[in-house]
């Protein structure tokens, strides 16, 4: 049998062949966490088929379950023609609290969850829907929305939101009942058209 190590070119081919087959598993792992890393789009299709798991369902909070009732939850916020208006104005609806930014893959991901509650309740007057476009760049949101053909409504913090409704984390959703106490807080992405949150917003809305 010939000596390969007479031939550099064929030993060293030899060696990177033997490399390769013994740290296989690792390389894999490397091109997986560099395409998630390096590729948002990825990751948010990653994070999609979690969301389908039924492992990040959200649940609201029943009614008396905390005393929310002295955490303060009002701010000012706008829409894309800048008319200010703050959250106490809605008081006698569930309010639907997203805050986003395009560049963020988890939120991406739970968009289409958002997208099918909104398409929902869009025309129902007891619930108002306020996604919060929190990048610096407003233009990126809207272009990203349209590419994407959501329809939910795009707004933009006037000034800051309480600690106790953004600390900072995206995405972050919130859900205030009627009386404005927070019935939901959740950091993280989530699943919000399951059917049990449905049920669970319907009956927010239900609520006297």
């Amino acid at each position: 049998m010939e000596d390969n190590r007479n031939n550099p070119k064929v030993y060293n081919l030899a060696n990177i062949v033997s490399w390769l087959k013994r740290n296989v598993v690792s390389i894999i792992l490397l091109l997986i966490t560099a395409i998630l890393v390096l590729i948002p789009d990825a990751k948010t299709f990653v994070l999609q088929q979690l969301l389908k798991t039924g492992l990040f369902n959200s649940s609201i909070i029943k009614k008396d379950a905390i005393d929310l009732s002295q955490v303060n939850v009002d701010f000012d916020f706008t829409d894309n023609l800048e008319k200010v208006r703050n959250t106490s104005s809605l008081r006698g609806k569930v309010i639907f609290i997203n805050f986003w930014a395009p560049w963020c893959p988890p939120c991406r991901a739970e968009f289409p969850s958002i997208e099918m509650l909104y398409s929902k309740y869009k025309d129902n007057p007891g619930i108002f829907f306020l996604p919060i476009n929190t990048d610096a760049d407003l233009t990126k949101g809207q272009a990203y929305l349209e590419k994407e053909k959501f329809s939910f409504p795009m707004f933009h913090l006037k000034g800051s939101a309480p600690a106790e409704i953004f600390s900072g984390s995206l995405p972050t959703t919130v859900v205030l009942d009627k009386k404005g106490k927070i019935r939901l807080y959740h950091t993280g992405f989530g699943n919000y058209s399951s059917d049990n949150f449905i049920r669970q917003i319907q009956e927010l809305i239900d609520e006297i």
